[in-house]
């Protein structure tokens, strides 16, 4: 037989009942929490309601505390059902069943230890008011499960409709007081409204700690992304590690040194990059305008940068600078070869620039080889830097030479040499090093293209 759908008056308010129970309005990770948080929870409660009940048993045997119109031992009957039901809750609460029904066995285990005595006095012909035992369960949930405070609320519910309503239908009264007295009704739904106003501010107070930890975590991803966009991923790391070291500690990051990033390798290969006439063509044309020409040139160059698994220094101006051969040595890498198939891209890419703005965009391309130090100092405004010889003679290399034209070292020269085709330019004069040998690089061999 089909299973006949609910009525659509029907639907409604029972998904809003729903809704309304599981408090399924929180955030995603704050309903994860919030099963986790139950279940943890709700197992300690159910042990630490095996003590309280069974020491309530104990005084009932060895005091004779209790109802005194219990004449046939029918309460200790009754006494051993809750304790079965709490243990019973315990053993289900541990299977799959009972995670996904962590509600169920609150409720299950408040009504056990409350409306089973309930039912008991009823069938001795008499109400038994037991605040004791009511604020006790109902202090205790509060306390040890302060989440789904509609929970609470209904178990307590449960309790009072039972004594009032119940006694009421059925004409019973307490041995020495009034069903309805005053002043105890007022401490109860006082006692129970308190409970469950505690508990529904410790979960809004949860929700928007959750809320502030995720908007935070967000902030931090970003910040991260944005570090991984600006420094190698390896210095990147590096800095993180350090923040985060900083930010366990008691101390303030202004008395707290950072440790320095360097490293020194032995062989890296690096490129300088000018457009040569940008600084005569800047005072020709707006400079929202000269602002977009150098994103979209350098936006290129970043690409080709990431295809050829090289590492973008910085921009200064209309100059670019990359490098090869570091912080990570990828297998089977050549970063010198890397380097030199990156000029003569950037080479390309400038003669497809020229046609699209019709603007005469050249470059003046100088790349060397040789031992740097690489690192972040400082403390403010992080970038990642190379110092050394073989960077001086990088940048002697782009500056001394020419446009549309890539011009290298020896050192670069005597590694490509057998790949590459190069034209010599001779003995050039480079400041501070006096007569050097250097190469026009103007393609690949045959061979290597192959």
């Amino acid at each position: 037989m089909a299973k006949t759908a609910r009525p659509q008056w029907a639907t409604i308010p029972w998904q809003g009942l729903t809704r309304w129970l599981t408090q399924s309005h929180y955030a995603p990770e704050h309903l994860a929490w919030q099963r986790r948080f139950m279940g943890q929870r709700l197992s300690l409660g159910l042990r630490v309601a095996v003590v309280v009940y069974f020491t309530f048993i104990l005084l009932r045997i060895f005091r004779g505390v209790g109802p005194a119109y219990d004449t046939n031992g029918t309460w200790f009957i009754m006494a051993m059902i809750a304790q079965g039901i709490i243990f019973g809750s315990i053993l289900v609460l541990k299977t799959p069943l009972g995670h996904r029904h962590t509600g169920w066995i609150f409720l299950l285990v408040s009504w056990a230890t409350t409306l089973l005595e309930q039912g008991w006095a009823t069938s001795r012909g008499i109400a038994f008011p037991g605040v004791i035992l009511w604020t006790l369960v109902f202090l205790t949930q509060a306390t040890l499960i302060p989440i789904r405070w509609p929970l609470h609320l209904i178990s307590q519910i449960g309790v009072l409709l039972y004594y009032y309503g119940v006694n009421s239908m059925l004409g019973l009264s307490p041995v020495d007081q009034p069903l309805w007295d005053a002043r105890q009704t007022v401490y109860l739904l006082w006692f129970c409204g308190i409970c469950d106003i505690s508990v529904a501010l410790y979960e809004r107070l949860k929700a928007s700690e959750l809320a502030a930890q995720r908007a935070l975590q967000v902030e931090k991803e970003r910040s991260e992304q944005l570090l991984l966009n600006i420094l190698p991923e390896t210095i990147a790391r590096q800095l993180m590690a350090q923040q985060d070291a900083i930010a366990s500690t008691t101390l303030e990051t202004t008395q707290y040194p950072r440790e320095l990033i360097a490293d020194h390798f032995a062989d890296a290969t690096i490129l300088f990059a000018d457009i040569v006439g940008f600084t005569e063509l800047s005072s020709r044309i707006p400079a929202t305008d000269v602002v977009a020409i150098l994103n979209t040139i350098f936006s290129e160059f970043d690409e080709l940068a990431e295809r050829h698994q090289l590492e973008k220094i910085k921009t200064i101006g209309d100059a670019y600078m990359v490098v090869g051969g570091l912080p990570i040595k990828y297998p089977a890498h050549d970063p010198v070869a890397a380097i030199a198939n990156m000029a003569l891209d950037m080479q390309q890419a400038m003669v497809t620039f020229s046609e699209y703005y019709e603007r005469p965009l050249r470059i003046r391309i100088g790349i060397n080889a040789g031992p740097v130090v690489a690192g972040v100092i400082g403390r403010k405004k992080f970038i990642y830097d190379l110092w050394g010889d073989a960077v001086n003679l990088a940048s002697r290399m782009e500056s001394h030479g020419q446009p549309d034209c890539i011009q290298v070292t020896k050192a670069v020269y005597e590694r490509l040499r057998d790949r590459y085709h190069f034209q010599e330019r001779g003995l050039v004069p480079i400041k501070g090093k006096g007569k050097l040998s250097t190469y026009w690089l103007q393609g690949k061999a045959l061979r290597s293209q192959n």
